[in-house]
């Protein structure tokens, strides 16, 4: 009976990472923006070539949905900083 709930996982679930399996993934995803980083992309996945050994890692290391929060969240969050950058140069203006 124990096993009655075991047909609910599919192929793709894996058991949960352990620590240092995600330590793997973020040094990995750290080591991939990197390089993203260097060659000024911020959409993951339009580098080309450019990053293709830390990609290969990243993709290696870490779960597919969590390589798609990480890229999702890379895109926010840059797109946050030129918002915050607008808005202090609209609040220094302000002042004068």
């Amino acid at each position: 009976m124990g096993s009655w709930f075991n047909w609910f996982k599919g192929p793709e679930e894996e058991a949960a990472p352990t620590r240092e399996g995600r330590q793997k993934c973020w040094d990995a995803r750290d080591e991939y923006f990197a390089c993203l980083d260097k060659a000024k992309v911020i959409k993951a996945g339009d580098e080309g070539s450019a990053c293709s050994k830390e990609k290969k890692r990243y993709e290696g290391s870490c779960a597919k949905s969590w390589i798609e929060y990480f890229n999702q969240r890379r895109v926010i969050a840059e797109a946050q900083k030129d918002r915050l950058a607008r808005a202090n140069e609209q609040a220094q203006a302000a002042k004068k």
